[in-house]
Order: C-alpha cells, then sequence, then structure tokens
C-alpha cells in the first residue's frame, strides 16, 4: 500500500481478472461491465470489527439500489441479493495501516451464465446500462455516512439499517463453515456482527463466519 495514499481513497478497475472474494472465491469482469473497487481507510481498529466494515458498505450498497428502482435486501455477512440471486459482495481485510474494502457490483452484465450461482445485475433488474463513473458517484456518498458510521461506532453505528434490510431475521437458517453445519433460528447479531443462532433447546451461541442458506 502507498504510504501517501490518504484515508478514504478509492481505486477502481476497468476491469477484473483476477479478483477475490470470501473463501478465495473469483470475482472477475469483463471491460467495463461492472463495479470493482476497492476503498482504503487508515487507522487501528480492532481485527474482530473488521467484518462490520464490510456490513456497513452492503447497507450503502443496498440503499444506492434502491433509490435506482431495485428491491435489494442483505444476506450475512457480506452479500447484497435482489430476488435471492447475487448483485453484490464485498470483503473487508485488515492492513498495518488500516483496512481495504473491496466491492464487486455487478451493473452492465447481461448475463449470469459465468457464475456458479444465481447472480443477477443492475442491468437485468431494470433492462437500462448505466455510465459505471457515474454510478460509483452515486454510491461514494451513501459509503461516506455508513463507513463513518462504522468507524465511529462500529457495528451498533449500523445495527439498525442492516437490521432493516435482512429478511432472514426470525426464520430458519443454514451456515455452512467448512464441514461444519449449523442450523437454528436466526436471532439477530452481535456487537460486531456476528450472527446469533438460536437452537431448538433455546441456545443462542455467536457465528463469526460461514455460507448462509434459509430453512
Amino acid at each position: 500500500m502507498e504510504p501517501e495514499l490518504p484515508s478514504c481513497t478509492v481505486v477502481a478497475a476497468r476491469e477484473q481478472t483476477q479478483g477475490r472474494g470470501r473463501l478465495d472465491r473469483h470475482w472477475l469482469a469483463a471491460p467495463n461491465e461492472n463495479l470493482t473497487f476497492s476503498i482504503l481507510l487508515r487507522g487501528n481498529a480492532e481485527p474482530r470489527k473488521l467484518p462490520a466494515a464490510a456490513m456497513a458498505a452492503a447497507v450503502a450498497v443496498t440503499e444506492l439500489l434502491k433509490a435506482e428502482g431495485v428491491r435489494a435486501v442483505l444476506k450475512w455477512p457480506n452479500d447484497v441479493l435482489v430476488g435471492g440471486k447475487k448483485i453484490c459482495g464485498i470483503l473487508s481485510e485488515g492492513i498495518p495501516e488500516g483496512i481495504i474494502i473491496g466491492v464487486g457490483l455487478n451493473v452492465n452484465m447481461e448475463s449470469a451464465g459465468h457464475i456458479d450461482q444465481p447472480a443477477t445485475s443492475v442491468l437485468i433488474e431494470t433492462g437500462r446500462h448505466r455510465n459505471l463513473d457515474e454510478f460509483l458517484k452515486k454510491l461514494l456518498p451513501f459509503l461516506s455516512v455508513r463507513l463513518g458510521e462504522w468507524e465511529l461506532g462500529g457495528f451498533p453505528g449500523v445495527r439498525k439499517p442492516w437490521e432493516q434490510n435482512v429478511p432472514t431475521i426470525g426464520k430458519t437458517v443454514t451456515v455452512h463453515d467448512g464441514d461444519v453445519e449449523r442450523t437454528g433460528l436466526l436471532a439477530g447479531f452481535g456487537e460486531d456482527g456476528e450472527l446469533l443462532l438460536k437452537s431448538g433447546d433455546g441456545t443462542v451461541s455467536s457465528v463469526w463466519a460461514g455460507d448462509l442458506s434459509v430453512g
């Protein structure tokens, strides 16, 4: 990381050929097709607070999409969905100087046939191409607000808008983490954004990572 880059620097790519998501999954983007960018936030944050930065960014993306007429919701820990299909993935990673938040948002993707999970884009949902530079400019104010709230208060700073956009609260979910599978009621989220899973005997446990599915 260049030492002279100030906090809140945004670096965007026109094309992504070796993008990386959670669990080292690939995130590719053809030239001028989607928004793929990273945000640098300088400062010291406890490692357990870093995942909530991605959650704050996901809230911002959801708010922009709704303003653009796309009915988006949030999926713990770091996805934005439309109609059960992924439209955006976000990854937060700690570095010695602070934190980097990577965002991949499907904007002008015409087909999701090359993706290994159900996916969609703003174009698919609305039938309209977007200028990527203008779309990023629209997104940045939303990100500034929500990431600022996270910097000041951690996950509690964005808890309300996060929970308002999570339709799975109160539903039975299954969390897969490697070979471990846990099923229970999604009871809410802890102080750092960890998922609270309520088992059949009423015990509530914290889940810090995994892939979530409903049912």
